[in-house]
């Protein structure tokens, strides 16, 4: 039921038009444009608000929810906000559904409430499916490396998260391309379907084209999925003329501060707009485009606060094709890389 007590019937032609791409060479399929729940999915958010966001994102073929247990504020609050909405409206669907989830930041005081210990993650996955309220998730993944355990414990607790049923896939999360190429070669040998990394990545930030990542991925033939696509908004019209008072930078400090729109970073943004709007799209839609063109990435998270936000950025799988001119443009106007 929903919070007007109807229930809820998604839209019978969901699927028509999403084509799914498969996760490196596993066969799992995910859409093109994922909803991630690292905003907008905790306890300052109103209920009904996320349901929308969800139910808007299903009905237009968005089959994969992101989360971790430290997604919030507070941490935990969205996968438990996640748990009443799954209820609500999925409760007849979630064979339909990709739930992921994520547990290697702190969550609990003491010495294993965070990193990559095998107390922390198995101890984290059960009170992630509590919150949840499933018996398993699709993807688990190991949210960051741990310099000071041993890869193999980390690895074997993810195995065992797959072993007891309670993930069907692994993925690695702000892992760097040799430490993942290492965690790969365990995990195949333990026989666990490890399938996909999750990692930063933008037209701005291009760290794992420098950390080896995305060349690990084709070479591992495992999936990526991106987040911060938008590089928490810079890659939007909304900072095109400066810093709006109800701008995320204003509201919360925490991920994007002020000191990050320099004139130099406003220049750059207001090129890649105009280039955008030569290519007919808005510079969202062509940042999400810039990445789904990628034969490495599978698919890109984004964040919502209104469902109309959701609608727009689907666009931009409609027109993921960049001439070399353009792709080089870009590179000049975000890198300073010269032709």
């Amino acid at each position: 039921m929903n919070m007007q007590g109807e229930t809820y019937q998604p839209d019978p032609n969901r699927y028509d038009s999403t084509t799914y791409r498969r996760c490196g060479d596993s066969g799992l399929k995910l859409p093109p444009i994922c909803l991630g729940c690292w905003h907008n999915f905790g306890d300052t958010t109103p209920l009904d608000r996320m349901q929308k966001l969800c139910t808007t994102a299903f009905d237009h073929g968005i089959t994969h929810f992101d989360l971790a247990d430290n997604y919030g504020p507070g941490p935990g609050a969205a996968e438990r906000n996640m748990g009443i909405i799954l209820r609500r409206c999925f409760s007849h669907h979630r064979q339909e559904l990709v739930i992921s989830t994520k547990a290697g930041y702190e969550m609990w005081p003491g010495p294993y409430g965070n990193l990559g210990s095998r107390k922390h993650l198995l101890s984290g996955l059960d009170q992630s499916l509590k919150r949840l309220g499933l018996d398993y998730v699709d993807i688990f993944y190991h949210h960051r490396p741990d310099p000071d355990t041993p890869l193999e414990e980390t690895m074997g607790a993810l195995a065992q998260a797959v072993t007891s049923g309670k993930a069907l896939y692994l993925g690695l999360s702000n892992y760097d391309g040799p430490t993942m190429a290492r965690a790969a070669a365990i995990l195949t040998e333990m026989h666990v379907p490890f399938v996909i990394n999750q990692n930063r990545y933008s037209i701005f930030d291009r760290t794992i084209e420098d950390n080896g990542l995305k060349d690990a991925v084709m070479k591992e033939k495992k999936g990526l999925i991106t987040f911060s696509p938008l590089a928490q908004g810079l890659l939007t019209d909304r900072y095109l003329h400066g810093i709006p008072e109800d701008s995320r930078i204003r509201a919360d400090g925490r991920f994007l501060k002020e000191s990050a729109l320099t004139p130099q970073r406003l220049k750059q943004i207001q090129d890649l707009n105009e280039l955008a709007r030569q290519r007919g799209q808005s510079l969202a839609e062509m940042a999400l485009a810039w990445l789904l063109r990628d034969p490495a990435v599978t698919s890109v998270l984004i964040g919502a606060s209104k469902p109309e936000q959701i609608l727009d950025n689907l666009k931009a799988v409609q027109s993921a094709d960049f001439s070399q001119e353009e792709l080089g443009m870009i590179d000049r106007i975000a890198l300073g890389k010269q032709s």
